[in-house]
């Protein structure tokens, strides 16, 4: 039984959300999502998005939790939005950015410079005494998040210092490295 996916989705003020050939629409104030469904039944009812399935087999229970959880997430998005913050750890990390072209010195022998998608808005802050932040925003949180995982990559967190881009928050595990 898919907990998850009896909840109903409740849809703010300034959405509307439309149901047509297996093909769900969310529009809303920050921009517009669609997404495309099988084997479960989604419903709009009285400011209200249902998702039910017709028979309980393990791939209808698998999509019924799955489809809800996209749904939630993509009006949380178009009315709110999504965020994701890296922080650039480690001597001579910098930022920088001039539009969506995102520029990262990394410690390597040249600069890396991203083509952001224009879906995302890219905000460098930089203050002195801290490490630089890189902060992402967007209505589509499966872009913001491949987004920040492709910045990630450039340079992961090292065990032993904790060097490279790592998300705000997040709790490296930490080696002791040699003890002589």
């Amino acid at each position: 039984m898919s907990r998850i996916g009896n909840n109903p989705v409740a849809i703010p003020a300034g959405v509307t959300v439309d149901v047509k050939d297996n093909v769900v629409t969310v529009k809303g104030k920050l921009g517009e999502l669609t997404q495309n469904y099988d084997s479960v039944e989604i419903k709009v009812e009285e400011g209200n998005v249902l998702v039910t399935r017709s028979s309980d087999s393990k791939d209808q229970k698998a999509k019924h939790g799955l489809y809800r959880s996209l749904l939630n997430n993509m009006i949380a998005g178009v009315s709110t939005g999504w965020t994701k913050q890296l922080e650039l750890v480690g001597v001579g990390y910098r930022a920088s950015n001039q539009g969506q072209k995102l520029d990262l010195a990394l410690g390597f022998s040249h600069n890396i410079v991203l083509d952001v998608a224009p879906e995302v808005t890219v905000e460098t802050i930089s203050e002195k005494g801290k490490n630089p932040i890189v902060k992402l925003t967007s209505f589509d949180k499966q872009l913001v998040g491949q987004v920040a995982a492709k910045i990630r990559g450039f340079r992961s967190p090292e065990p032993y210092k904790g060097k490279g881009i790592k998300f705000v928050g997040e709790v490296l595990r930490r080696k002791a490295g040699k003890s002589a």
